[in-house]
């Protein structure tokens, strides 16, 4: 993982809903606080996947997105990617299933999602957090409990 001095890594172990249920929810979050966001996935099935989800999740909701293939992406709060663009300069990144951070700078926080039930997500998590803490930058640890989710580390 690249240095960023001012991007905070935060890692999300997802035991108690899956991604399906959390990614929407801090995306909505995200938008909120007047950020935009870019969620990388490993491949490109997964963000058709996301990309369907993240307009019907829920009815009374609405999170503006589009893949990064589609004409104006760049204009959309929510860019969905495999790439290692911030094409719409996004303050926050989102890693789904492993996928890689890359550079992190220009990025106010990078939020790591991972399944605890999947062993490979946790052994690349594990990696990840070694990865990030090794480089000096802002690292934290938060777990999903019966009343919502709580730093650890």
């Amino acid at each position: 993982m690249a240095e960023a001095a001012a991007t905070e890594v935060w890692f999300y172990h997802l035991e108690r809903t899956g991604l399906e249920q959390a990614l929407p929810e801090l995306l909505e979050k995200t938008l909120q606080r007047g950020w935009k966001a870019v969620v990388r996935v490993r491949a490109p099935d997964r963000l058709q996947h996301l990309d369907g989800w993240l307009w019907t999740y829920r009815d009374e909701s609405f999170l503006p997105h589009a893949p990064d293939d589609e004409p104006g992406a760049a204009r959309q709060p929510i860019l969905l990617t495999t790439g290692f663009e911030n094409a719409n300069g996004a303050d926050a990144l989102f890693l789904v299933d492993g996928a890689e951070p890359g550079e992190l700078s220009g990025y106010a926080r990078c939020v790591v999602l991972f399944d605890g039930a999947d062993e490979a997500q946790l052994a690349v998590a594990r990696a990840q957090w070694s990865a990030v803490k090794a480089t000096g930058v802002s690292v934290s640890y938060w777990k999903q409990q019966a009343r919502g989710w709580e730093k650890q580390a």
